[in-house]
């Protein structure tokens, strides 16, 4: 409180984004739409040994790398976060979170719940949404229509995403992404970062 009796807010520290949930929650959508609005903020593009889908751009949607390049990244301890994800290898390089921090933008990145887990215990600062469907049913209906995968693979995504559901207590926020409501979805989403910078306490993520 200041001198006169009226509360000063402090200048906001830029905040540390996380999106996670299940493979099929709509993670890709939601990020897209973000970035189709302009909102303020610096997306951390996730590194991955997983091979590159149709329209998909390396430095864009993620960085694509060999496996022998990744491990080379492990060992020079580049990653903020890393995991091996449906026999795939995806991380967070560690410069662009802290680079783009100190420009004192927000940073959002996209990540598994296992990736969440490790940037919750690094970063307890961090906000951590998470993203699903309105019903286990609605999930494997978007993860069946996707057809990326063959079918060995998909039952193994649908079994993981079941598990990764049990997990949402772990996160500060839960937003649920309806079919065809994208851009309710992220009008939430967007909800949520304009009150966390309203925080009587900001939080302050150091990494």
């Amino acid at each position: 409180m200041s001198e006169t009796g009226f509360f000063k807010p402090e200048r906001s520290e830029p905040l540390l984004i996380v999106i996670s949930g299940p493979s099929g929650a709509g993670k890709d959508s939601v990020i897209a739409e973000m970035k189709a609005r302009g909102l303020p903020f610096h997306f951390v593009v996730t590194a991955t040994t997983r091979p590159k889908r149709e329209n998909e751009r390396h430095g864009v949607d993620y960085w694509f790398y060999t496996r022998s390049q990744f491990a080379e990244m492990i060992d020079r301890d580049e990653l903020l976060e890393y995991a091996i994800v449906y026999e795939d290898y995806k991380g967070i390089p560690r410069a662009q979170v802290r680079e783009a921090l100190q420009s004192g933008k927000d940073v959002v990145m996209r990540v598994d719940v296992q990736g969440a887990a490790t940037i919750r215990e690094k970063a307890p600062q961090a906000v951590l949404i998470f993203l699903t469907t309105a019903s286990e049913e609605a999930l494997v209906q978007r993860l069946v229509e996707r057809r990326t995968d063959p079918p060995d693979q998909l039952k193994l995504r649908i079994a993981m995403a079941r598990q990764e559901m049990k997990r949402i207590e772990e996160f500060d926020y839960v937003v649920v992404n309806h079919d065809n409501h994208l851009k309710e979805t992220v009008d939430v989403i967007a909800a949520i970062i304009q009150a966390e910078h309203h925080r009587v306490h900001h939080r302050k993520v150091q990494l």
